[in-house]
């Protein structure tokens, strides 16, 4: 029988982590940074806590556990990241919060759940490095619809001639505004096709109707190139396109709804996938028009394609084979 490891659940926010060590019910609150590690490092020497021996359970939070990560890499141990919504569902009804608290419910349900946990592998600098290229490109994107609908407004209500110099300067900066973008695809592009294994999984996507290329940088930036979620409906939970039932007894039965601890950053963009796949995958185009003609509203219809899409998405990661459009070998 495989030795049990020692859990450390961390509460992670930007400046701090909260830690608490399973095995020795110890708390301590350090930095969110290497003076933090050290400190660590510190107290497990002292409880002659050995690397092997450890396992670091933390939430997945999208950014501020990456300093954490990266710790654990260098210093070998191992380490599992949680969603939110997991570990609320694992809690049930919970009185009280605070970090160490918090903390404390992590490490024990770290505990509770370590047959089934897998240490994470691999590094995560490009990822983060996509990300950030990805949120970037969408301030851009958000500063230039800004400056355009200015400048259109401004042209539609005071009727200026397009010579007027207030207008040319909100045109430049509309102007300037796409240079940044396509720069920053062009950076994001480079990024991909240097790592073979973001490259394979970004064709895999892409030949599936309906996923384009911001899709596929998304998908392969937050699921950590399909290695952080195990399955689609892991990583549509974590979006918020997979819905649940609230039904108690036999009073109780309300309609199935989608969480809202979810990332509708994602949902979003899918939103745009969603449309193009009803229009131009026909398996999807008569999978919605059947959902319709049952009565279902759109929206709700548009949400399943979406999770259709996302679990598409996996197949065919998983796989490692292009998308295949049964109607058109049909045809």
């Amino acid at each position: 029988m495989e030795q049990r490891k020692t859990i450390i659940g961390i509460d992670v926010s930007k400046k701090t982590l909260d830690v608490f060590i399973k095995t020795i019910e110890v708390h301590i609150q350090i930095s969110n940074d290497s003076e933090g590690f050290k400190k660590l490092l510190a107290l497990l020497k002292v409880n002659k806590l050995k690397p092997e021996d450890c396992l670091f359970v933390l939430e997945f939070t999208g950014g501020y556990e990456y300093r954490l990560v990266q710790f654990c890499q260098a210093k070998m141990f191992s380490y599992v990241r949680i969603s939110g919504l997991a570990l609320k569902r694992s809690m049930g009804m919970v009185r009280g919060k605070s970090d160490k608290i918090d903390a404390k419910r992590i490490a024990e349900y770290g505990d509770e759940k370590q047959s089934k946990l897998a240490a994470e592998t691999g590094s995560l600098a490009n990822i983060v490095r996509l990300k950030r290229l990805l949120s970037q490109r969408e301030d851009f994107v958000a500063d230039r619809k800004a400056y355009d609908h200015r400048y259109k407004e401004l042209q539609y209500m005071m009727d200026l001639p397009d010579s007027d110099s207030i207008l040319k300067r909100f045109k430049k900066t509309v102007a300037d505004f796409q240079k940044l973008i396509e720069k920053t695809e062009d950076e994001i592009v480079k990024l991909i096709k240097a790592n073979d294994a973001f490259q394979l999984n970004f064709e895999l996507l892409t030949s599936i109707k309906g996923i384009g290329q911001i899709n596929a940088w998304t998908m392969i930036a937050y699921t950590e190139n399909f290695t952080s979620f195990q399955n689609g409906r892991q990583f549509g939970a974590y979006i918020g396109v997979v819905p649940y039932d609230f039904t108690s007894g036999t009073s109780i039965k309300a309609k199935s709804r989608t969480s809202k601890m979810a990332n509708q950053q994602i949902k979003a963009l899918l939103q745009m996938a969603a449309r193009a796949a009803v229009l131009h995958n026909k398996e999807l185009n008569l999978y919605y028009e059947r959902r319709i003609a049952l009565g279902k509203h759109h929206m709700a219809v548009m949400n399943e394609i979406k999770f259709k899409l996302v679990n598409i998405m996996f197949a065919v990661v998983k796989k490692q084979k292009p998308y295949v459009d049964k109607y058109k070998i049909a045809a």
